[in-house]
């Protein structure tokens, strides 16, 4: 209604308006009354006849017939009989005439020096000098809407107002001017919001621009929180409050759209990110400590570091990896055993226990590696620099070596301070080109497949299981822009400079353990139960990401002790210890900080307990490292799905029927999961889909099985 917009006039509504007792005087046709119609709206209305025994029926200013209860009459308007509802809308222009909210602040003034109470007459008669009807609605409408002057205290016969004292006067106030501030601020928010959204994508402002001023920082920053669900109460406020004025629905994907349509956010945001606070910086202290370790940094083991520079090396690794921390050597020994060396990378020869690089390091726990950034858990400069393997250079390492039995199990090894230089930076499609070729002069590396192929078999002899999956990986060049170039690639698990890696990797573990074991050096030992049901029982499963699926599935939590290994069932092997990736796990490091001590002849720095209570709390961080890289790398995939043309086919692999039909299956080429109902077929065979729909965002993936048609 007219006077019911609070808005217009600067006052506000309250619940509690009965200002005369309904309940005293008997309701009667002709009558003009205000009436609650919700919780945000009062109305005038003429009085038509009674609905039942209770309720009345009422014409309301907009014309409109309905039924009220006692409950909702706010005010009655004295003195008017008979009046015609058609006559609102001249009683509602001459009020408005009237209401002025000033009139509030002298009459509060006047009456709060005796503390005298009102009426709503008698402050009409106060401030209009007349009680008559329009006067005293007017006081009514006035009064009850008034959140600072007066309060409204029940007497037998009527409502009556009492000024409020001074001081509750004055706070009241500040927190009016604050919310009314608190509101154009709001506005003028909305407004920036709204024209920054209008504006094509290259001329939005930067997510930097937005946070220059303090006021609109916070408003993002509640807005952002909300997106990911993570906002104290003050946040979700706000963010409702933006939501509602932009006409949002109040959810997570509504900020987010925001967060976007305005140039904050890129359209592929990686809220992960924010969600579990993952640092994607260093503090300017601990890059200055890493500064100083690269201008003075005396090797301490260089007395006992044996120069293997002479020795072929080979570094193989994915294409796009940054820090390089492991790399293979291999030779023939006269009574034809083979001999391996595994070279990794030597942080600790910079790094000392319990500094600041060591402690940011435990709590990040790892490196972590995303199709769209790589966050690594020293700082760069460290990492991918100083730290790393580099080719044709000489390079601080711990060597393992290990000399085979001809069945492929260990007959000796040792571990050594070296230097090396390592000769060959291969990604596995090259190393693997360079097996094919079988070349005269790099027998060191047929030598190496031949150690992987020795070690393949005894593991397996020794009840190893296969666990290997399809691994897609995928690089995002331009991650920021709206349609960004995405390069996949699914490794082939079959690879044979891969499995030559792993083989060794795994070979370096074991040494490791029995190097611990030994020399009773407490170590991070991790081992893996063998799975109540026998390999035997997956057996007719064909070999790769089927029987490995079953594998898995089946599999028994790892164990971890500190004090002696812990047998490895999985692998097949007596002991294991990781320690080939000191650069990007946190627990491998640990291990070296303690071989390394008892190559110096020194006691370990870190006692059982000691490193229990540190790999925990990396653990924590490798947990959420791992649902990143997953969640990031499913992310990516649904959206390289998305892009391809519709009705493409797919090969797609059954791994497990859930119920009846409906199987999980595995899509070859993409290396990505999803469920769908196949019509035949068992589990290890193959089947081609379409995808229907593949939404990154929502996380859906839907396929269809296509049955292929004969040409008969």
């Amino acid at each position: 209604m007219g006077i019911s917009t609070g808005e217009r006039i600067g006052l506000q509504g309250t619940k509690e308006l009965s200002d005369n007792k309904i309940d005293k005087r008997t309701l009667q046709k002709g009558l003009l009354l205000e009436f609650q119609k919700d919780s945000e709206r009062f109305l005038l209305a003429v009085v038509e006849r009674p609905d039942g025994k209770k309720n009345w029926k009422v014409t309301d200013q907009n014309g409109i017939l309905s039924s009220i209860k006692p409950q909702q009459v706010t005010y009655v308007i004295p003195g008017i009989i008979n009046y015609n509802h058609s006559r609102i809308d001249e009683f509602i222009k001459k009020a408005q005439d009237l209401l002025d909210p000033t009139v509030l602040e002298c009459a509060w003034m006047e009456l709060s020096e005796n503390d005298k109470s009102v009426t709503v007459e008698e402050f009409a008669e106060i401030v209009y000098g007349s009680k008559e009807s329009l006067e005293s609605y007017c006081a009514h409408f006035l009064l009850s809407r008034d959140i600072v002057y007066f309060v409204k205290v029940e007497s037998r016969d009527s409502s009556v107002y009492q000024p409020r004292p001074p001081a509750q006067v004055e706070e009241l106030l500040r927190r009016k001017l604050a919310k009314e501030a608190a509101e154009k601020e709001m506005v003028e928010f909305v407004q920036l919001l709204k024209s920054a959204k209008a504006l094509p994508p290259d001329a939005k402002p930067s997510k930097d621009s937005w946070l220059m001023e303090e006021k609109i920082k916070q408003k993002f920053e509640s807005l952002q929180a909300y997106a990911v669900d993570a906002c104290d109460d003050e946040q979700r406020r706000t963010a409702g409050n933006i939501l509602k004025a932009m006409g949002f629905s109040k959810t997570p994907s509504a900020a987010l759209k925001i967060l976007i349509s305005v140039g904050y956010f890129p359209v592929h945001v990686n809220l992960d990110l924010y969600r579990y606070d993952v640092p994607t910086r260093y503090t300017e202290e601990v890059l200055s400590a890493a500064g100083e370790l690269l201008v003075d940094c005396p090797d301490t083991d260089m007395l006992i570091r044996k120069d293997l520079s002479t020795l072929k090396v080979y570094a193989i690794d994915v294409d796009e990896a940054d820090e390089l921390d492991d790399a293979l050597s291999a030779a023939r020994l006269p009574d034809g055993r083979i001999k391996v060396w595994i070279h990794v990378a030597d942080p600790t020869s910079l790094v000392q226990p319990r500094s600041i690089i060591d402690r940011e390091a435990m709590h990040r726990g790892t490196s972590i590696f995303l199709p769209t950034a790589t966050f690594p858990m020293f700082p760069e400069r460290l990492a991918m620099n100083a730290m790393s393997l580099q080719q044709g250079k000489g390079c601080k390492s711990v060597s393992v070596s290990v000399i085979l039995q001809p069945d492929g199990s260990i007959a000796e090894y040792s571990i050594e301070n070296s230097l090396i230089k390592p000769t060959y930076m291969l990604t596995y499609e090259s190393a693997t080109e360079l097996l094919y070729m079988n070349l005269e002069e790099e027998e060191e590396l047929r030598i190496l497949q031949e150690a992987a192929s020795l070690r393949g078999q005894w593991r397996r002899s020794q009840g190893s299981i296969d666990t290997a999956m399809i691994e897609p990986r995928i690089k995002v060049a331009n991650p920021d822009d709206p349609e960004p170039n995405i390069n996949l690639y699914v490794e082939d698990q079959s690879n044979p400079a891969m499995q030559l890696v792993s083989e060794m990797m795994i070979l370096c573990g074991e040494a490791v353990a029995a190097f611990g074991s030994d020399n009773n050096i407490p170590l991070p030992y991790r081992g893996h139960p063998q799975s109540n049901t026998a390999v035997s029982a997956f057996g007719h499963l064909p070999e790769g990401p089927a029987r490995s699926f079953a594998n898995i599935s089946v599999l028994r939590a790892a164990e971890m002790d500190f004090q002696k290994p812990v047998p490895h069932g999985v692998l097949g092997i007596p002991g294991y210890v990781q320690f080939t990736s000191p650069i990007r796990r946190y627990v491998d490091l640990l291990a070296h900080y303690q071989i390394k001590a008892f190559l110096r002849g020194e006691s370990p720095p870190y006692s059982a307990g000691d490193l229990e209570g540190m790999t925990f709390i990396a653990s924590m961080h490798v947990k959420v490292a791992r649902r990143l890289h997953s969640n990031s790398l499913r992310y990516w995939l649904l959206e390289y799905l998305r892009r391809q043309p519709k009705g493409t086919k797919y090969k797609a692999l059954i791994l497990k029927f859930i119920k009846d039909r409906l199987a999980t299956l595995l899509l070859i080429e993409v290396g990505i999961q999803a469920t769908t109902v196949v019509s035949t077929g068992k589990v290890g065979d193959e089947v081609s889909i379409i995808v229907e729909a593949a939404h990154p965002r929502d996380d859906i993936l839907s396929v269809t099985e296509i049955t292929e048609v004969s040409d008969e």
